[in-house]
């Protein structure tokens, strides 16, 4: 999967479901993502072995946009982590690339060397809590900035307040704190795709799938949040349908860029 084809994929979603859960399959939750006709999935670092969740979900789902998440891309910091859980390290952008990721998350901005090995071959969507930031790490080569901690930066009153300064160009995804009740508020300042853990699943049904493995509830659960997204979407841009429409066409009616130029 190039490029863009996988951000394609994600503006078409409109939504990046955070993989954190070691209770659950990680196959079986891509499944129940595709049912609710989502297409990517982020298989985030803090969970047990993500480089063979991550090898066997491209494995299995080719076709599928694996991305992997909460990458620390900077080396000292890793070294300390690394050395104090030497039992399940933290992987390396190089690693997570070479085990087929086709996106790349993190909480933080990427490294200067990052970009120059990976932009513009793979979408990278580095974490951002200023508009310093947001431009700095756009114009280095990310192709989505996400905004994180959302919730305690500000919510949509924050990705509202700091889009004029970025002149609305670059696509901001909110990232933490996320749910059904400010996906609208979001959704109306201008962002295209979202970023939201199992936390937007109510606890009690969301525990029943871990407890019961239930993926139709699951993907009964997603589907919700697909359709919020979809309609609200919708009702914003009239004239693009997401589910078929091209980065160029979404580009030039949203006026987002994604760096693919």
């Amino acid at each position: 999967m190039d490029i863009k084809s996988t951000i394609t994929t994600l503006l078409r979603d409109g939504f990046i479901l955070v993989f954190n859960q070691d209770k659950l399959d990680v196959v079986k939750t891509a499944e129940a993502l595709i049912k609710a006709g989502v297409n990517n999935l982020e298989v985030t670092c803090r969970i047990k072995k993500p480089l063979e969740k991550m090898e066997r979900l491209r494995k299995e789902l080719p076709d599928f946009a694996a991305g992997s998440a909460s990458l620390i891309d900077w080396p000292g910091m890793l070294d300390v982590y690394n050395k104090a859980n030497p039992q399940d390290p933290l992987p390396t952008l190089a690693q997570v690339a070479d085990a087929g990721a086709c996106y790349l998350v993190s909480a933080v901005n990427f490294s200067d060397e990052s970009f120059e090995k990976f932009a513009g071959k793979i979408p990278m969507i580095p974490g951002c809590g200023s508009a310093t930031e947001v431009v700095s790490q756009f114009s280095k080569g990310a192709n989505l900035c996400k905004i994180f901690p959302a919730k305690q930066l500000g919510g949509p009153a924050f990705v509202k307040a700091i889009d004029p300064a970025i002149h609305k160009t670059i696509s901001l995804v909110p990232t933490g704190g996320t749910n059904t009740g400010n996906i609208p508020d979001y959704i109306d300042v201008g962002v295209l795709v979202l970023g939201g853990s199992f936390s937007m699943i109510d606890k009690a049904a969301m525990q029943k799938v871990i407890d019961e493995q239930d993926y139709d509830l699951l993907a009964e659960k997603l589907t919700v949040i697909k359709q919020l997204i979809d309609e609200l979407r919708a009702e914003k841009y009239p004239d693009i349908d997401f589910a078929n429409a091209s980065v160029e066409q979404i580009s030039r009616i949203t006026g987002r860029n994604f760096n693919l130029s």
